[in-house]
C-alpha cells in the first residue's frame, strides 16, 4: 500500500499502519498459496503472482517499519519496489488466461531496469524530477493494462474495477505528492487508505475464480468425450447404477450410426468426426432436461431417460428423425426400460440388441425392445456378433 510521499505522515494517519499491517499479511497469504499452486501446476502466472506479492509483502513491511521506528529506510526505492509489483500482477493475470512467451522473460527485465535507471541517478533527477519519471511510467503500465490486458482476459469486468481502483490511488497520491499544503490530507487520505487493500483482494478474487474454472474444465474432460463433449461410458455407466439402485422408473436409448465406416473410408475422418458431432448435438438437445447422453464407443451414442412423463418412443424418434433431416448420414436406434430384476448392464444390452434389430432389418428404424423374441435365430445373431466384437477390442 502506497503510503503518503512524507513518511512523517504514517504516524500522523495511524490508517495507513492498520492498512499497512493487512496488506502484508494479504500478501503473505497469497504468497504461500500461489506458490503451493505453483507446486502441483507449474505455470508460470502463480510464480509471477508469488514475485509480486513477495515485493508488496516487503514493501509494506517497510513501511510498517518506518511507522514505529520513525526511521526512514530505503525511501528511494520504495515506490519503484511497489511499480514493480504492479507490473507483476498485471502480467500474472495476463498469464492466467493467455501464453504470452515473448513477453515472459524481458518485460520483467525491462521494467526492472525502469524503474532501477533513476536510483543511479537520483542526486542528478532530483527529487521532483524522479517522482515525475516514475508517475510516468506508472500511467503507462495502467494504460497498457486497460488498453492490452483487460480486453484478453476471462474476468474482464472484475479486472476492470480493480484497474479503476488502482487509478483513483494513483490520482490520490499524486495529489498528495504535488499538493503544497497538507490541509485536508487526514480526511482525504483516512477514506483512500482502504484502496490497496481492496485492489489486493480483486486480484485475490481473479485468481481464485480462474482455480475454480481450471478445475472445472479439468474435472468436466475427465468424464466426457474429447470430441462430442457427451459424458464418457465410465461416467454414464455411473450415472446409469444410481439410478437403477434408487429403483428409478428409466428407459436406455442406444444409437449407431449406419455406414460409418464406408463414411470415414470415402469423406475421411475430419468429416466423420464432424458428422459424430452432428448427431451428438442433436442427441443432447432432445434430452436437455429429461436425461443424459453419452458416447458408449466409436460410433455408438446412447442415452438415459429419466423424466417420469416422457415417452422413450417418442424421444428415441425424435433424434432417429432429426438425424436423418439434419445430417448426411441416419441411425439405427434401439431402446429398453428398467423392469424389476433388471440390472444397469442387463439394460443396456437390451438397448443394444433392440439397436441391433433396427440395424439388421434395414437401419433408420427404431425398435424396442419388448417387441423381440428372447428365443428368436436374431438372439443368437446378436450374441455372435457381440462375441466377435469384443474378440476385435
Amino acid at each position: 500500500m502506497p503510503s503518503p510521499s512524507n513518511p512523517s505522515l504514517l504516524a500522523a494517519f495511524p490508517i495507513f499502519t492498520i492498512m499497512a499491517i493487512c496488506g502484508t499479511y494479504l500478501a503473505v497469504l497469497m504468497l504461500i498459496m500461489c506458490l503451493l499452486i505453483y507446486n502441483k501446476q507449474r505455470k508460470k502466472a502463480y510464480i509471477y503472482m508469488a514475485a509480486a506479492f513477495f515485493f508488496i509483502m516487503t514493501y509494506e513491511g517497510l513501511n510498517i517499519h518506518q511507522a514505529f521506528s520513525g526511521k526512514v529506510i530505503f525511501d528511494a526505492g520504495l515506490r519503484p519496489l511497489q511499480l514493480f509489483s504492479f507490473v507483476l500482477l498485471n502480467m500474472s493475470v495476463l498469464l492466467l488466461y493467455r501464453r504470452v512467451r515473448r513477453a515472459r522473460y524481458w518485460l520483467p527485465i525491462l521494467a526492472s531496469a525502469i524503474l532501477g535507471l533513476p536510483l543511479f541517478f537520483i542526486e542528478y533527477f532530483g527529487p521532483l524530477w524522479m517522482s515525475l519519471y516514475l508517475d510516468l511510467f506508472e500511467w503507462v503500465v495502467i494504460y497498457i493494462s486497460f488498453k492490452k490486458i483487460a480486453p484478453r482476459i476471462g474476468q474482464q469486468f472484475k479486472y476492470f474495477i480493480g484497474l479503476c481502483i488502482y487509478a483513483l490511488w494513483a490520482v490520490i497520491r499524486m495529489i498528495e505528492r504535488y499538493s503544497s499544503t497538507d490541509e485536508g490530507h487526514g480526511i482525504m487520505f483516512s477514506v483512500v487508505a482502504v484502496l490497496p487493500i481492496v485492489f489486493y483482494s480483486i486480484i485475490f478474487f481473479i485468481l481464485i475464480q480462474r482455480i475454480i474454472e481450471l478445475m472445472q474444465s479439468i474435472y468436466r474432460s475427465s468424464i466426457t468425450d474429447g470430441l462430442t463433449g457427451l459424458y464418457n461410458r465410465r461416467y454414464f455407466m455411473k450415472n446409469l447404477q444410481h439410478y437403477v439402485t434408487q429403483g428409478l422408473k428409466i428407459s436406455a436409448i442406444f444409437c449407431d450410426i449406419d455406414n460409418f465406416k464406408k463414411l470415414n473410408d470415402t469423406e475421411g475422418h475430419a468429416r466423420a468426426d464432424e458428422v459424430l458431432q452432428q448427431v451428438s448435438t442433436i442427441m443432447e438437445e432432445e434430452l436437455e432436461g429429461i436425461g443424459l447422453t453419452g458416447r458408449y464407443g466409436g460410433e455408438e451414442l446412447v442415452a438415459l431417460v429419466v423424466s417420469r412423463g416422457t415417452r422413450v418412443s417418442q424421444v428415441a424418434e425424435r433424434i432417429r428423425s432429426r438425424v436423418a433431416d439434419e445430417t448426411i448420414v441416419t441411425i439405427s436406434v434401439g431402446y429398453s426400460s428398467l423392469r424389476k430384476g433388471i440390472d444397469a448392464d442387463t439394460l443396456m444390452k437390451q438397448a443394444d440388441q433392440a439397436m441391433y434389430m433396427s440395424k439388421t432389418s434395414g437401419k433408420n428404424r427404431v425398435t424396442d425392445y419388448r417387441s423381440l423374441s428372447s428365443t428368436s435365430a436374431f438372439t443368437r445373431s446378436y450374441e455372435l456378433t457381440l462375441m466377435e466384437e469384443n474378440q476385435t477390442r
